[in-house]
């Protein structure tokens, strides 16, 4: 777990993945014993949260592959399904590791993949497509199952976080490097009426760490970056302090395990 409080540079021109009920999920006790050293540290206005691997998961592998197989009429049990989980989550999956190796064909639709949904598409269907299936359609319903609702799991305390926040008052927006809209999964997973801004990297032309997406979501909200609280998983989302907001790093964990995303709370003296 990372803070950065930075001095604001001067800001550059804005152009523009349970069964449970999450939100019954007990937040953790806030240690008091934190309560001096967070009070040195001006609370944050508003909080800008990252959307996968920090408010929700992609579901884990096997079920996707499992799931994605059904809808083309075949059943894999599960050591064939591990397997081919295994070579699509290397070959490259959208809210996965980073591809092995991006393919000449696909480079320019994987640059593009966060700006563009066609590139975004493109991109995830054709690495799947390096893969040998042996299921006809694969590839397409293994995407269509990353825009499905289903495809994707909450964290425990993200709703009750959330819930936290909106009871003192405090703007949320999610500020996600995507290619379609996330607003439905939010939906599904209870807390879209929680969020008071969607900044989406392929509907503002930007994409993270540029630090003019993160401007452009403080300004949404009309809170200054300086009194803005950014909370991600990856440097990416620390291209925050760039704009002059705060940073809190969480590392991204498993769908449904605690990921510490309750230190906002903590944070915000709430």
């Amino acid at each position: 777990m990372v803070l950065g409080v930075p001095h604001r540079p001067e800001a550059p021109q804005q152009n523009h993945e349970s069964d449970s009920d999450p939100s019954a999920s007990p937040l953790p006790a806030v240690n008091p014993s934190r309560r001096a050293d967070r009070a040195q540290v001006e609370r944050p206005q508003a909080v800008l949260f990252d959307f996968q691997g920090t408010l929700a998961q992609v579901e884990d592998p096997v079920t996707w592959v499992r799931e994605a197989a059904r809808t083309c009429g075949v059943e894999l049990d599960r050591p064939r399904a591990t397997i081919l989980a295994d070579r699509l989550v290397t070959a490259g999956r959208a809210g996965g590791p980073a591809p092995h190796r991006v393919p000449p064909h696909l480079a320019e639709a994987y640059c593009d993949r966060d700006l563009d949904p066609r590139s975004h598409r493109a991109t995830y269907t054709g690495l799947a497509q390096t893969v040998d299936c042996g299921v006809d359609g694969l590839p397409e319903a293994l995407y269509d199952r990353l825009l499905s609702p289903g495809g994707w799991v909450t964290y425990p305390h993200t709703v009750p976080t959330l819930k936290a926040l909106r009871a003192a008052g405090i703007p949320v927006a999610v500020v996600s490097n995507i290619g379609f809209d996330i607003r439905p999964i939010t939906a599904h997973l209870g807390f879209a009426d929680l969020v008071t801004e969607f900044v989406l990297s392929y509907e503002v032309g930007r994409c993270k760490p540029d630090a003019a997406i993160f401007e452009y979501a403080c300004g949404r909200l009309r809170v200054d970056p300086e009194r803005t609280l950014m909370v991600g998983d990856t440097p990416a989302d620390a291209g925050a302090v760039v704009a002059g907001c705060r940073v809190l790093i969480i590392p991204a964990q498993p769908p449904a395990t605690a990921n510490g995303i309750a230190a906002v709370l903590d944070l915000a003296g709430l």
